[in-house]
């Protein structure tokens, strides 16, 4: 991930100086992030609220806030009301906490990273392997992510077995020192497309105001969309999803303007939108 910007850590600063410690509150905004105790304080902050699993995950959202991730593992194993908790931030960037006695709003605004098996057995779709799974199994397994919350992600993607020829490959790939590069150079992009923005340093951000300012694409990218939209039964929030994708693969690429084929790599980051991937 990119290094925090300033304008980022004011934000972070927000949240840990309102509910940590009110006698940092003059303290240089680096000096209160470098320490703070982040597992100190999600142990403190779960301890005081007696909620359950969901109370759980909604505050951990809260506390994590920029500029961590959230990864959650065998995600359709989670229960569905547990992962309902997640729309909010993933929509809003901001998690409300209700008590009996209080209600607590916080910013929550960070990248959540999930995987998943395509069935109970994990061979759905498998090129060599026969799935197991009892009928119906696949479907109601897939079925515990509702389509509210896979509209909030921003890419999905199925990933296949790796075949030996590529595992036992050994031509140099790109190494990871070079994409972060090209990570940070998109970031400062950003940073300077949104600089007289409040509250907005990145693409994901964006509203659909701005949307339609940096990242419309042209007659051809449109026809495309169209085309996308009407194949995959896509959704309005899936269009405003996959137009940030595309504007941040144009930074990538350092051009000016969303081309078609930003839009099409976007929309093939979508695999779980399409029709018959969970049929059984």
């Amino acid at each position: 991930m990119a290094q925090t910007t300033g304008r980022e850590l004011l934000d972070v600063s927000a949240t840990i100086k309102t509910d940590y410690n009110k006698e940092e509150k003059n303290t240089h905004i680096e000096d209160i992030i470098r320490d703070f105790d982040m597992q100190d304080y999600i142990d403190k902050k779960i301890k005081e609220y007696s909620g359950g699993m969901k109370q759980k995950l909604a505050l951990s959202c809260a506390i994590i806030h920029k500029p961590q991730i959230l990864f959650l593992d065998e995600l359709p194993e989670f229960n569905r009301s547990v992962l309902e908790v997640m729309r909010q931030p993933l929509e809003d960037r901001r998690i409300t906490i209700s008590r009996a006695k209080f209600t607590v709003e916080y910013p929550a605004s960070f990248m959540m990273v999930s995987a998943m098996n395509p069935c109970p057995c994990g061979y759905y779709n498998h090129p060599e392997r026969n799935c197991v799974c009892a009928p119906g199994a696949v479907q109601k397994y897939l079925n515990k992510i509702s389509g509210p919350l896979l509209d909030r992600i921003d890419i999905h993607i199925e990933i296949v077995p790796v075949p030996f020829e590529k595992i036992s490959d050994r031509t140099p790939a790109e190494h990871s020192t070079e994409i972060s590069k090209r990570v940070i150079e998109a970031r400062k992009i950003q940073e300077e497309r949104f600089k007289d923005v409040e509250g907005v340093y990145c693409n994901a951000q964006m509203t659909s105001k701005l949307l339609n300012k940096f990242a419309l694409p042209d007659k051809t990218g449109l026809q495309l969309m169209k085309t996308a939209m009407e194949r995959l039964n896509l959704s309005a929030r899936a269009y405003d999803r996959i137009l940030k994708v595309s504007r941040t693969i144009a930074d990538l690429d350092n051009c000016e303007k969303v081309q078609p084929n930003h839009l099409a790599e976007a929309i093939n980051y979508r695999n779980l939108d399409r029709e018959k991937w969970a049929s059984q």
